[in-house]
């Protein structure tokens, strides 16, 4: 029988927004990675599909959202750019958890424990769809 996935703060939200959605899920207990290329491999999706969601701060309590393409890094200075700032740099992971609500991989763009400024790589307007992280809290 397939275990049920426990909704989370991004897919009760979407669900309120009456936003089409599909969950897909994937084994983490193989002993495999889970970073965004290997996801891409698990769930049977281009890589071009997958997104990451990153968290950079430009100092106390300002925090910026970022969704990538998963095979891509984050160039901070057009970040801090595109954010109207100076320079911001990745949270630290320890600091992850207390500013989302969600853990390392399993961080949603949607849903965190507040709103904070988000920003989409321009790639994924040339998509039909893109697949980012629904969340995971250390709870769920």
């Amino acid at each position: 029988m397939a275990k049920k996935m426990a909704k989370t703060n991004a897919v009760r939200l979407i669900e309120q927004q009456n936003i089409s959605y599909e969950l897909l899920g994937y084994k983490t207990e193989d002993g495999q990675t889970v970073d965004g290329i290997s996801v891409s491999e698990k769930i049977g999706y281009p890589v071009e599909y997958v997104y990451k969601t990153l968290v950079a701060t430009a100092g106390a309590n300002q925090y910026y959202v970022f969704v990538v393409p998963v095979a891509e890094e984050l160039d901070l200075k057009k970040a801090a750019k595109a954010a109207g700032e100076k320079k911001i740099d990745m949270i630290p992971m320890k600091e992850l958890l207390g500013v989302t609500g969600y853990v390392r991989g399993g961080c949603s763009p949607i849903g965190m424990k507040k709103s904070f400024p988000a920003y989409i790589d321009a790639t994924a307007e040339t998509l039909d769809f893109i697949i980012v992280s629904a969340g995971k809290s250390a709870c769920s």
